[in-house]
């Protein structure tokens, strides 16, 4: 059994995504993990880094407990909508506030390289996309997952990150939607 952090990046858990994170936690459950969650539109922090690393932001409360929680976890599941081609900007500051030197990696003085802390955890990324075939964006725009998977949990030490796409939600039937939430539910039960 493992510890499973979800984190849901949309502001509204009444979404896709949304109910995409119900499957996931239902189906960990239903195997016996343990299982956290936030809903990123739920809390209550400032996502602005505002002076960068030169000044570091006292934590909120909501953001201690997210730091708490991906230090307890074996495996987090990070699910958002593909909005311009990356995530929310509710996500991406929580990763700017929270992913901090000393907590999830630090730099040697001397040779400035980083040292990521956060190994020994794996991750599982599922991005949803309104309009367009995951494979699509991919060719227009390129791929809209290095960022994630590489730029952040990467390069925190977070190995191995899988990548679940769907698109497109807004063109597909109902049906489509229930046998991808059943796959979601299904990666819970296993919990990866």
């Amino acid at each position: 059994m493992k510890n499973i952090f979800i984190i849901l990046g949309h502001s509204n858990t009444d979404t896709f995504s949304g109910s995409l994170a119900d499957r996931y936690e239902s189906g960990a459950r239903e195997s016996g993990h343990e299982v956290r969650r936030a809903n990123l539109g739920d809390l209550s922090f400032d996502p602005i880094l505002h002076r960068g690393y030169k000044e570091i932001q006292e934590l909120e409360p909501d953001l201690v407990k997210i730091q708490n929680d991906i230090s307890w976890a074996d495996h987090i599941v990070i699910i958002y909508p593909n909005w311009w081609n990356t995530m929310p900007a509710i996500l991406k500051g929580m990763f700017d506030r929270t992913f901090l030197p000393n907590f999830a990696f630090s730099i040697d003085g001397k040779s400035k390289s980083a040292r990521p802390l956060l190994k020994g955890k794996s991750a599982r990324v599922i991005i949803s996309s309104g309009t367009y075939y995951p494979f699509v964006i991919r060719i227009r725009f390129g791929d809209y997952t290095n960022e994630i998977s590489k730029g952040i949990l990467g390069f925190c030490g977070i190995a191995p990150v899988r990548i679940t796409s769907f698109g497109p939600t807004e063109y597909v039937t109902e049906q489509k939607k229930d046998q991808w939430k059943q796959k979601i539910h299904n990666l819970g039960k296993e919990g990866i």
